[in-house]
């Protein structure tokens, strides 16, 4: 019997447990990030409240992030987890044949996204933080887009085949539908639904 901790694969049991407490322990560090961020906002939040809020020192802390902003764009990434895992729900709940439910509830998504009331999603909307919200919007206009791309609004007129650079034209939907949410916050959805189908050639009859 071999004594050398290693499994078939070769990776020791202490790697691994290694691997499983860093992942931990970087997940809590952003946890901590956003809930702060979330109370006090982006630049009311230094790295030693972060580890204070996690209790670790402040040299662990940059052994897992070399500065404030790789922990913010962590962060940014469990906004788009989370943006994902609504788009899942979106999916599996709703009827392929009822298109302006889907569509309806796919721009109450797209409010709640932008428009979530915490003091980190306010301060992304601020001069000060342009290129953090810009980075932001890149990814949840990429990650929508491709999910999008799998997963139909209208199987009925099966659009994904009818339409060349389908990804591209999402990314672009995206990135418009926010900017117009932005600055005309109080749009009608029905206006929003209207672009939605011109844009991607689905008739609203069926």
């Amino acid at each position: 019997m071999q004594d050398n901790g290693k499994s078939v694969r070769g990776v020791t049991t202490r790697e691994v447990l290694r691997s499983n407490d860093t992942a931990k322990r970087s997940n809590e560090i952003v946890v901590a990030a956003r809930e702060l961020y979330e109370e006090k906002g982006l630049a009311h939040t230094s790295i030693q409240d972060i580890t204070n809020h996690v209790g670790v020192t402040r040299s662990l802390f940059y052994h897992y992030f070399q500065n404030k902003e790789e922990v913010t764009s962590a962060v940014l990434d469990q906004y788009i987890a989370d943006f994902l895992e609504a788009l899942q729900h979106w999916d599996e709940g709703r009827h392929q044949q009822d298109i302006e439910s889907s569509l309806r509830s796919m721009v109450k998504i797209m409010r709640m996204v932008l428009f979530e009331k915490n003091t980190f999603r306010m301060a992304l909307s601020t001069q000060e933080n342009a290129a953090l919200y810009l980075d932001f919007l890149n990814r949840f206009a990429a990650h929508g887009a491709e999910f999008m791309t799998k997963h139909p609004v209208d199987e009925a007129t099966n659009y994904g085949q009818d339409m060349d650079h389908l990804y591209e034209t999402f990314y672009v939907l995206i990135v418009g539908m926010a900017g117009y949410l932005r600055t005309h916050p109080d749009a009608d959805d029905d206006v929003l639904i209207d672009i939605i189908t011109q844009t991607l050639h689905i008739d609203q009859a069926v």
